[in-house]
């Protein structure tokens, strides 16, 4: 079984700001410390996947980060959109572009996840490749991880499992192995919601937006859900290789903006052709500034022998006297802070965000007012 993957590096830059940016958004960054997201993401591919067999799929804007970030990728590996037009159009474009055998299974990951149980995590995904190619009985299915949930959160889809074929008790799914039925997926829930899935028999998961499929399977489900994206994209790319310079860039101006989930995982689950593997193994999108914080909590956690929970974490030029659960986060001048309570503190030379970390989600919103003011106002 020849395994590929396929990581989707990208992103509008605001979840993170002011740290991100639209010319350099989260994979590309190292909020973590140490290595960028990006390259983070590629090495704990390894020894699964080869090197010679990880492609990145990036926005033509951020190819150089790529090239910058990794190096010893080869020039072919990497996959250029025009603009980002969300995952259903990245995947039509990847499934088109890479020329594999039909055979062959494709892993897509997001190249902005933190994942603390690595090894796990590849066993995992072992697992999914083993049923994306036929072995959980069903042919061709299309496979996403699901993750045990720590919380009912909101801020995270769901995916709504049903029993193992032979499997009469749901046990203590998803600690449990084996790959399950989709019966369907459920977009971020109120609470109320999300607690009542966390209850169901057998409970549901995290959508981490982590699939395996061979490749003709998911060709084949986007003909069936999305012809209209994957059609014009592939017309576009014969386009172009006739000589046409320009038509996938025509073509991704007109093709649906939505995600995988929608187009394809949706409707397909509804016919029976999606299964989830359950995953344990540390992993968070690292989608706010408190996620970050609380990524970086749980690491001093983990090197504190006592496990005290440390007073502020972050990164630069930073003092602290008396505060708790704050991150800091300093690019070139001191910044202090005395008292604070779950708080958020990023200072970069441009601007400074401080909000209350249970609130970390508005960033989003803020940065994306001041983009729209930036292109009235010219500047």
């Amino acid at each position: 079984m020849a395994i590929y993957a396929v990581v989707l590096a990208g992103g509008s830059g605001t979840r993170l700001w002011p740290l991100s940016r639209p010319d350099r958004p989260k994979p590309f960054l190292a909020p973590l410390g140490g290595a960028t997201l990006l390259r983070r993401t590629v090495d704990r591919l390894a020894p699964l996947v080869l090197p010679m067999d990880v492609f990145v799929l990036t926005d033509t804007r951020h190819a150089d980060l790529v090239r910058e970030q990794l190096p010893e990728m080869p020039a072919g590996n990497l996959v250029a959109e025009p603009e980002g037009r969300n995952t259903a159009a990245a995947i039509a474009l990847a499934a088109v572009a890479i020329d594999r055998p039909d055979d062959d299974v494709m892993l897509v990951l997001p190249a902005d996840h933190l994942v603390l149980d690595e090894q796990g995590f590849r066993s995992v995904l072992a697992a999914a490749a083993a049923a994306a190619a036929g072995g959980a009985g069903v042919a061709d299915p299309l496979v996403t991880l699901g993750i045990r949930p720590t919380g009912p959160e909101t801020g995270y889809g769901y995916i709504v499992p049903g029993l193992a074929p032979g499997t009469p008790d749901p046990g203590t799914w998803p600690a449990a192995a084996a790959a399950r039925p989709v019966l369907r997926f459920v977009e971020k829930p109120d609470p109320e919601a999300a607690a009542a899935l966390l209850a169901g028999d057998p409970p549901a998961a995290w959508n981490a937006g982590i699939f395996v499929w061979r490749r003709r399977a998911i060709r084949e489900a986007l003909g069936r859900h999305a012809a209209d994206i994957v059609d014009e994209i592939a017309r576009a790319r014969g386009r172009e290789a006739a000589g046409h310079a320009g038509a996938l860039a025509a073509a991704y101006a007109t093709v649906r903006r939505t995600s995988i989930d929608y187009a394809v995982m949706e409707p397909a689950a509804a016919l029976g052709e999606v299964l989830v593997v359950p995953a344990d193994v540390g992993w968070s999108d690292l989608g706010s500034w408190s996620a970050i914080r609380d990524a970086l909590v749980a690491r001093a956690r983990a090197e504190d022998a006592a496990g005290g929970p440390p007073g502020t974490v972050g990164a630069g030029p930073r003092r602290d006297v008396g505060s708790e659960g704050t991150l800091v986060l300093a690019d070139g001048r001191l910044v202090v802070t005395i008292g604070l309570r779950d708080t958020i503190v990023i200072d970069t030379p441009d601007a400074l965000l401080v909000c209350a970390a249970d609130r970390s989600q508005e960033v989003r919103s803020i940065a994306e007012e001041l983009a729209r003011r930036a292109v009235e106002e010219g500047t």
